[in-house]
Order: structure tokens, then C-alpha cells, then sequence
């Protein structure tokens, strides 16, 4: 369906709002620069996280039948 003449509208990862998913929209999946903006702000301030696997120092680290 690449000929497919209608937007593409998905969900704004930020508010929930439409958004038109298209070279048109620069801020794209966001709908808004206030949105996206809001969403760097969740990462820069760490509450957005990536998970880490790693234990914390006070534990023992490698594998487990190792130890």
C-alpha cells in the first residue's frame, strides 16, 4: 500500500493524541514540538531508564552455578 494516499495516524507516544506519521509532520511519531520536547526532557532528567541486567556492587557477579 505505498500508493495509499491517507496519512498514516498513530497514537503520540507522549499524550496518547493523534498524530500524522509522515515526512509532512517534522516531529514525527510526536505530534507536537511541545511533546517531543517532553519526551527529551523524560530522558535527559533519567526517568526514562534503559533496564541493566548488572547486579549491584555488594552482590556477586557472573554466574551462578560458579558460585
Amino acid at each position: 500500500m505505498p500508493d495509499d494516499p491517507r496519512p498514516r495516524i498513530v497514537a503520540c507516544p507522549t499524550c496518547g493524541g493523534d498524530s500524522i506519521y509522515s515526512p509532512a509532520n517534522p516531529y514525527r511519531p510526536f505530534c507536537s514540538e511541545r511533546c517531543k520536547n517532553l519526551d527529551l526532557g523524560a530522558w535527559a532528567s533519567e526517568s526514562f531508564r534503559v533496564p541493566d541486567e548488572t547486579p549491584p556492587d555488594d552482590q556477586p557477579f557472573g554466574d551462578p552455578k560458579l558460585q
